[in-house]
């Protein structure tokens, strides 16, 4: 069991519940996560599992794809629908031209703050804690890219968008601010992630489908293999002299026949399709391992 297996995370759960039920499953406690979700939120959650967990440093700035719910009318704390309400709710409703105008000043490259209630530390503490005892939280801004951020449907106080967005994003903040720019105030109702990466809410399995395929002892179905990973990093296969070689920290040579754009990393794989290691460049057509499976 190394790999990546896709979530359809369900809502009211942590990403932590998630990764817990699914080391049950596998009976491994070697699963992570490539980037957390909200307990009210679902959808795309990828977790590594066995000694696929070491390649989660290659999936930090992973793109993620969002669907969600902006809800018009009053503001919460947590700028989602489970915080308390921050101010009175309004009877304005605001018309599409309106919302498409304040929206459309969250598109492109931003600075952000994240919400208070949010897993970011604030002297080495998660700011959802300091948030929860009621204790002052100051989050910097962090810089942001939103990519492309469309509104779907408006009925009535409500905006319906999908927003692709680099990693680091908090939708929750974008519906907040624009509540805000409107002077009605605003939270995110809903929100289901749809992409992480290149891990789509198509491959994604709910926790019932993976318990079944577990008491069937077909969980690896649900599996995408390690090599697979990173179709990004082109793939030099190597015979076992050299895996062995690479193993031991050798720098290893790739063919200069293939076409690879001066590619910083390669994936080391067998003839047998295993993943040995990662390696980054070094010199014309050398590499050496940075991360050895």
């Amino acid at each position: 069991m190394d790999g990546v297996i896709v979530v359809d995370k369900p809502r009211d759960w942590t990403s932590h519940d998630v990764i817990n039920r699914v080391r049950r499953l596998a009976g491994t406690r070697k699963v992570g996560h490539l980037g957390t979700l909200d307990p009210s939120a679902t959808g795309v959650l990828p977790l590594v599992i066995g000694r696929a967990t070491r390649l989660a440093k290659f999936y930090t700035r992973n793109d993620k794809l969002y669907e969600g719910v902006i809800h018009f009318g009053y503001s919460t704390d947590s700028y989602d629908a489970d915080g308390e309400p921050t101010s009175p709710e309004s009877s304005y409703v605001p018309h599409t031209a309106e919302i498409e105008a304040a929206l459309g000043q969250f598109r492109g490259k931003l600075r952000q703050i994240p919400p208070p209630v949010s897993a970011k530390k604030v002297a080495g503490k998660p700011a959802y804690v300091l948030a929860r005892k009621n204790q002052p939280v100051e989050l910097k801004p962090v810089e942001i890219e939103v990519y492309c951020l469309e509104i779907l449907r408006v009925e009535g106080a409500e905006a319906e968008v999908r927003v692709h967005c680099a990693a680091g994003t908090y939708l929750r903040s974008i519906a907040h601010e624009a509540g805000q720019i409107l002077g009605c105030g605003a939270f995110l109702k809903e929100l289901r992630r749809t992409a992480s990466g290149d891990f789509k809410i198509e491959a994604a399995r709910t926790l019932e489908q993976l318990a079944e395929l577990a008491e069937a002892d077909r969980l690896s179905e649900a599996l995408i293999p390690v090599a697979q990973l990173l179709p990004e990093f082109p793939s030099e296969r190597v015979d076992s002299i050299t895996a062995g070689q690479i193993r031991n920290g050798r720098d290893f040579r790739v063919s200069p026949f293939q076409a690879r754009k001066n590619a910083r990393y390669v994936k080391a794989v067998t003839a047998q399709g295993d993943l040995v290691a990662i390696g980054e460049a070094r010199l014309p057509h050398l590499y050496h391992p940075v991360l050895v499976l």
